[in-house]
């Protein structure tokens, strides 16, 4: 389940040389702890140079089945968002086997609860905060989004605006780690979530979805894996049933790295339909 971070990183480089003319001005390791120079804990902000109103926000958490990648790698996310009119901010995390889920939840509440209180010196709103994330970081945006306890640590009182989820995975680790097969990714996995069911369950965003009120965009792959095609339906129908406006787009013919790689290209559908759902919610 890990992500392509090299097939990534030679697909960006592509259109690097266009980031100045772009006019995106970004803001490189910044500290949203009170460590210093801790690169897990650091955030990088990319706006434009010239605004006339407050901008919506955009919080991207990277996947890499929670024991690797970098904030580094998505540049062009960054970049892409931009240039469309998010303040968008895509943030480091502790990673497993240093890390448990619960302390890079923590950590991700921590990112959130910074960017609103010091989001408007780079002309975004933080009355309007999206978190978004792809795999096991759409685990982690659902995680502390779903879970009160995790803002609440770490200090944030305005409420989450919407939820963007990219090829979620883990929406649910009990049902996923219950009956997965015990191969090389499965025994990853523990790392972070340990043997214990009990922790399991706590860890699973599902467990708490009667908690959520914001709206929902929902993505994923066609050909992507089929715990995620499975518990993306799930979160969709379950939201619905409580009254939470959702909005779903099965993308075809994308497996589950291409749901993101696809967005390197600032033409890709996926952005107007993150900005309709912006605009209308």
């Amino acid at each position: 389940m890990k992500i392509a971070t090299v097939v990534l990183m030679i697909l960006g480089f592509l259109g690097y040389f266009d980031v100045l003319s772009a006019k995106v001005k970004v803001e490189r390791d910044v500290n949203y702890t009170s460590a210093t120079g801790d690169v897990r804990r650091q955030l990088n902000i990319y706006h434009k140079t010239k605004v006339d109103t407050a901008q919506d926000v955009i919080i991207f958490i990277h996947g890499g089945s929670w024991s690797s990648g970098k904030k580094e790698t998505y540049w062009w996310l960054g970049r892409n968002l931009a240039r469309k009119g998010f303040v968008t901010v895509l943030i480091n995390y502790g990673l497993a086997p240093d890390n448990t889920y619960e302390q890079m939840g923590m950590d991700c509440a921590s990112a959130v609860s910074w960017v609103a209180d010091h989001i408007t010196e780079y002309g975004g709103n933080p009355d309007r905060i999206f978190l978004m994330g792809h795999s096991a970081g759409a685990h982690l945006a659902e995680l502390i989004n779903s879970d009160p306890k995790y803002l609440k640590a770490a200090g944030m009182n305005r409420p989450v605006r919407g939820m963007i989820l990219n090829d979620a995975f883990g929406l649910d680790m009990h049902e996923y780690l219950s009956t997965a097969q015990k191969d090389a990714d499965y025994y990853n996995f523990l790392r972070t979530f340990s043997d214990q069911p009990a922790v399991w369950a706590k860890g699973s965003p599902m467990s708490y979805l009667d908690q959520v009120r914001n709206p929902h965009l929902i993505f994923y792959g066609a050909k992507t894996y089929p715990a995620i095609q499975m518990q993306s339906e799930r979160i969709n129908k379950t939201l619905l049933a409580e009254k939470v406006k959702t909005e779903m787009h099965v993308i075809r013919g994308k497996k589950h790295i291409g749901m993101i790689s696809q967005m390197i290209f600032g033409c890709n559908k996926l952005y107007k339909y993150i900005a309709d759902f912006a605009k209308n919610n």
